[in-house]
């Protein structure tokens, strides 16, 4: 059951790779030929629902397998994140019927969900903090409504690609070529961490960890930042060139700047070969594929699922989140966090829906505050599960 699950990750993963082509291509047909871009998009969704269905048996076949709902990891609850994001783009574009935003949603949810494979992928049981049915309830609801924000932040950035002026440097232009050289990084780091894993690459340290005993610290990537005070075990290995600050906390906290470094650094490498290829800012080459969009449908969407997903978000991460710590912990809240996260989290799309609605914060106002959004989300993901020491570490 356990393989069959992860074949049908294979296939999803797969599908929506190939729907994001026929999504591309229905962007880039001519203008007389309106019909077929329009068959070329309806082609992608359906795809984009097969994929779902089949990372949907995913889903099930792994919790056969465990023997409890598979959200209970980081591999887990970042596969199910970027499901999550494909459901809400589901949802969205049955209402709109805008081929763009398969364009860039569908990119992203595969990053999502390569990155998610970067991390340990076996079955284990659940710990005795995780064994509750809340599990289930709150992490999946979470999951769902950061799914649906996020295709906010997807059409965000489509506003505001087609809505910079790209024909001279800008700070604007520069906030926004940074955005897509994070999304870069994130790939970059996937593409590293392949090709290392591929090479079976490995350098071990001997350091005092963060319980301060002697143990060795084993990384699977040349060593730019080494363990402070740490010392060399493999001979013959790349670095380090310098030492982790002391301050740094949290398991592995070398190992985990080390990955930092090489993410950024490799992102780096693909922006500047993208740039050397196509001669002009990442934002001016997609600009062209979005010149006929209508814009103020654009900003409608990113506030509609900003509308529909806030929601969702606050009953999953905070109302069911705080009735589980309530059973398990027996206060409801205890500034643990992720909680904090979870909570500015909200307070930050409760106060875009204020704006928007009181002071008629719209266009690329509205834009800017999508992307700011899921760059929350994703610390949230990222930061806070990995490098933040908190009760729920155990992620």
């Amino acid at each position: 059951m356990a393989q069959l699950s992860s074949t049908l990750l294979y296939i999803a993963f797969f599908i929506y790779f190939v729907a994001t082509i026929f999504f591309v291509v229905s962007m880039t047909v001519k203008q007389s030929e309106g019909t077929k871009a329009n068959k070329w998009g309806k082609w992608g969704y359906t795809l984009s629902i097969i994929g779902f269905a089949s990372q949907l048996g995913y889903f099930i076949t792994r919790w056969i397998a465990a023997g409890h709902a598979p959200v209970s990891n980081l591999f887990e609850f970042t596969t199910f994140f970027g499901m999550m994001m494909v459901f809400g783009f589901i949802i969205i574009y049955a209402i709109y019927h805008l081929n763009v935003l398969g364009v860039f949603a569908m990119p992203i949810a595969l990053l999502v969900i390569a990155y998610a494979s970067m991390f340990p992928r076996e079955i284990e049981p659940l710990i005795p903090a995780l064994q509750s049915n809340w599990l289930k309830i709150h992490v999946t609801t979470a999951a769902l409504g950061e799914g649906i924000l996020a295709i906010s932040f997807v059409a965000g950035l489509i506003y505001l690609v087609a809505t910079i002026d790209q024909s001279k440097g800008s700070k604007k232009t520069g906030w926004l070529e940074f955005v897509l050289y994070t999304l870069l990084s994130t790939l970059g780091y996937i593409l590293v961490s392949i090709g290392f894993g591929a090479a079976e690459y490995h350098v071990t340290f001997e350091w005092v960890n963060e319980s301060e005993q002697q143990a060795e610290l084993v990384y699977n990537m040349p060593a730019i930042a080494g363990p402070h005070d740490g010392e060399k075990l493999t001979e013959g290995a790349f670095g380090p060139l310098f030492e982790a600050p002391a301050w740094m906390e949290g398991v592995d906290a070398p190992k985990k700047l080390n990955t930092f470094i090489w993410a950024l650094f490799s992102g780096f490498i693909l922006y500047v070969l993208l740039r050397l290829a196509l001669r002009k800012r990442l934002g001016a080459s997609l600009k062209p594929l979005l010149k006929n969009i209508n814009t103020d449908l654009v900003d409608e969407i990113s506030y509609r699922a900003i509308a529909i997903g806030f929601p969702v978000f606050t009953l999953g991460a905070l109302i069911f989140a705080m009735i589980w710590a309530q059973a398990a912990w027996t206060r409801f809240w205890g500034w643990d966090p992720k909680e904090v996260w979870a909570l500015i989290t909200f307070l930050f799309y409760a106060a875009y829906l204020h704006l928007r609605l009181t002071r008629d914060w719209h266009g690329e106002k509205s834009a800017w505050l999508c992307v700011l959004g899921f760059v929350i989300i994703m610390f949230n993901l990222i930061a806070v599960n990995i490098v933040i020491v908190g009760l729920h570490s155990y992620a």
